[in-house]
């Protein structure tokens, strides 16, 4: 029995270390207020993504499609009043920083270790669903934020479900090679 890895399985399996480093780098940096920190992180897994893809202006579109959105939707959450932010640089009345970094890391999963969705638009939308809102909780237990109420919570919980379900299946697709 040979058990070896192929490259592209290495390149998965780290992008996925990457993202989850990434991740805890965000939310944490914010909760410790430390954004310097955390941005720097998310750069150099951000750089690393790109460094490796040869097709460097088709990543660079795909990173601002999801950062477009991801900005948009956070946003509209903060004017809602349905979450705050820890760490809400440059303004509170927007995303702050660090999630927009958060968005730009979550994007160089979809070609890698999140491409094995690619064509399950179904599937895409339900894990969306649930590991979005599941994500945005995890980082309020952890301090990178708070729901002002219970209500906002559900409130805030149901709308990120429905962002994110549209979202996987749309950045799936911008993902998408094209040949």
């Amino acid at each position: 029995m040979n058990l070896v890895i192929s490259r592209g399985t290495w390149r998965k399996i780290w992008n996925f270390v990457l993202f989850q480093i990434g991740w805890f780098a965000c939310i944490l940096g914010a909760a410790h207020h430390q954004i310097g920190l955390a941005l720097a992180i998310s750069l150099i897994c951000i750089g690393i993504y790109l460094w490796l893809h040869q097709n460097a202006r088709g990543e660079h579109e795909l990173l601002l499609k999801v950062f477009i959105y991801g900005l948009i939707a956070d946003t509209i959450l903060v004017q809602l009043g349905w979450i705050r932010f820890e760490s809400d640089f440059p303004f509170a009345a927007i995303s702050p920083v660090w999630m927009w970094a958060l968005w730009l890391v979550f994007a160089t999963t979809l070609k890698e270790s999140m491409a094995w969705l690619q064509g399950k638009n179904g599937l895409a939308a339900v894990l969306g669903a649930i590991a979005g809102p599941l994500c945005y909780e995890a980082g309020v237990r952890l301090g990178a934020a708070s729901w002002p109420s219970s209500d906002d919570q559900i409130f805030a919980l149901i709308y990120l479900a429905v962002v994110w379900a549209i979202a996987m299946p749309v950045f799936l697709f911008f993902a998408k090679e094209k040949n």
